[in-house]
């Protein structure tokens, strides 16, 4: 199968198209190909498909095979396979993702491609709907969370996939790698949770870093920062608009007036080849 390579701020995916043709078994081909000495190596799997409810489908799958609702460096590249090859014509559409349809659009300076701007929808905020327990219908802002012995604050956002967002004093003494795990099973999360750990700069600048569910430490993640921002905004940390400082890039964001989350960064194409299935 042909496959081609993406990565937006460093958040990696292998992209499939099987609109003519369908694999048996993707949360498979996902960890095969996602892991990085056996395989090509990557975040996860983006998976092209038909959609009767859009202009088109997209799936994605984690390096544990597990499949995620949506992700936000993800319909950026998938957005910008579509248009770079020749998928489609337009620089604006329509995509079905497990968090709804989303509509992705290309950006150009000068006739030339510089990223894509993705209208995310809205943030969802009931508790119950996030999913985390404990807080019925009502917003879980700023509230104490207990994580690896140690007492935290967060709050938390679906994007259409759950968030988890803290905000810390000093992101390089937080051990991502020890915690991440632990914050992702938290008992509260019944779906489990991505976590972004902030730092705030300025009104205007946030530094975030992110575990992934289901992935793990990545170098981005759009959804996350689509939360991060609507955390800030709730706690009166930041502007409605900012931006979000990644360890592989930064994403604008902006928490329009229509309530809606509109995220633009790069996507950029690495590589291509063919792998078995």
């Amino acid at each position: 199968m042909e496959f081609t390579k993406w990565q937006g701020c460093g958040n990696d995916f292998v992209l499939i198209d099987c609109r003519e043709r369908e694999l048996a078994d993707y949360g498979a081909f996902a960890k095969k190909v996602s892991d990085r000495h056996f395989g090509i190596g990557a975040d996860g799997v983006l998976v092209v498909l038909d959609s009767t409810r859009a202009d088109y489908r997209m799936r994605i799958f984690n390096t544990d095979g597990s499949e995620a609702e949506m992700c936000g460096n993800g319909i950026r590249c998938f957005a910008r396979y579509l248009r770079d090859h020749g998928v489609t014509d337009r620089d604006k559409f329509t995509v079905e993702t497990g968090a709804g349809i989303l509509v992705p659009e290309i950006v150009r300076q000068d006739g030339a491609i510089t990223g894509v701007r993705v209208d995310m929808g809205e943030p969802v905020l009931a508790a119950d709907e996030v999913p985390v327990t404990g807080y019925g219908s009502g917003r879980a802002v700023d509230v104490p969370i207990e994580v690896a012995g140690s007492d935290w604050r967060m709050t938390a956002v679906s994007m259409g996939n759950p968030h988890c967002v803290v905000f810390v004093d000093d992101l390089a003494s937080v051990p991502i790698e020890r915690i991440g795990h632990l914050f992702e099973t938290q008992a509260r999360f019944p779906k489990k949770t991505n976590t972004e750990f902030v730092q705030v700069l300025d009104r205007t600048h946030l530094r975030m870093r992110v575990w992934e569910r289901g992935a793990a430490i990545t170098l981005a993640c759009g959804t996350g920062s689509c939360a991060t921002l609507v955390a800030a905004v709730l706690t009166g940390r930041s502007e409605r608009a900012a931006d979000i400082i990644l360890d592989g890039g930064t994403l604008h964001n902006e928490w329009a007036a229509d309530n809606h989350l509109y995220m633009t960064g790069p996507a950029v194409e690495v590589f291509s080849g063919t792998v078995e299935v």
